[in-house]
């Protein structure tokens, strides 16, 4: 039986560190679920992540059975956005629209991955599963960085990140992304570790 282990073979996109740098991040499989609103009021959200995760350790049972190999199911992440970027602000959570994901390795491809998804999402009843979707998705060229806190005190990091990005002489583009290290339902708010990245382009 083989173990893979994405964090590590990934450790570059899955490991961060205060200073921000430059990663090349190319498409790979992942489970997603759209929405809209403050993700601290919309049940969309909460219905979401309730949905992913039993849907990525389906797919890994699923992949264990067909091949063997077993893999370890990587953190939650999450696209952000907003229609008006103008606006796009802790302060318009309302507006927000956001994917949560899942990223998954190369081998869900030796089974019938939508129908695993599709059969455990009846299976279990989970609130989302008419919602998600398999698709491949990468940042490409971005820039990243680690946040140690919780989400509240992000914007200073966010704004270095930024800065950093302008000094390479690139600019933004694409969606913030946000990579969930830490479980905030058992870390204490102080250690809560996130990757921040940020797809750019030449300006």
């Amino acid at each position: 039986m083989v173990t893979i282990d994405s964090k590590r073979e990934l450790r570059d996109q899955y490991s961060a560190t205060t200073t921000p740098t430059l990663v090349q991040v190319p498409p790979r499989p992942h489970l997603m679920v759209d929405g809209a609103g403050d993700p601290n009021l919309v049940p969309a959200y909460r219905e979401a992540v309730e949905t992913l995760y039993p849907l990525a350790y389906a797919l890994r049972a699923a992949v264990k059975e067909a091949t063997g190999d077993a893999y370890t199911v990587m953190p939650l992440e999450g696209l952000w956005w907003a229609d008006d970027m103008s606006r796009f602000s802790v302060d318009a959570k309302d507006e927000w629209r956001w994917t949560m994901m899942i990223s998954l390795p190369a081998v869900v491809t030796q089974v019938e991955a939508e129908d695993v998804v599709a059969r455990a999402a009846r299976a279990k009843d989970l609130p989302a599963g008419d919602r998600v979707r398999l698709e491949p998705f990468g940042d490409g060229l971005a820039a990243q960085v680690l946040h140690v806190g919780p989400f509240a005190t992000e914007p200073p990091t966010i704004d270095g990140l930024h800065a950093f990005v302008a000094a390479q002489g690139l600019a933004l583009s694409g969606r913030h992304h946000e990579i969930y290290l830490s479980d905030p339902r058992r870390a204490a708010p102080e250690k809560m570790r996130t990757i921040i990245r940020q797809p750019v382009a030449p300006a």
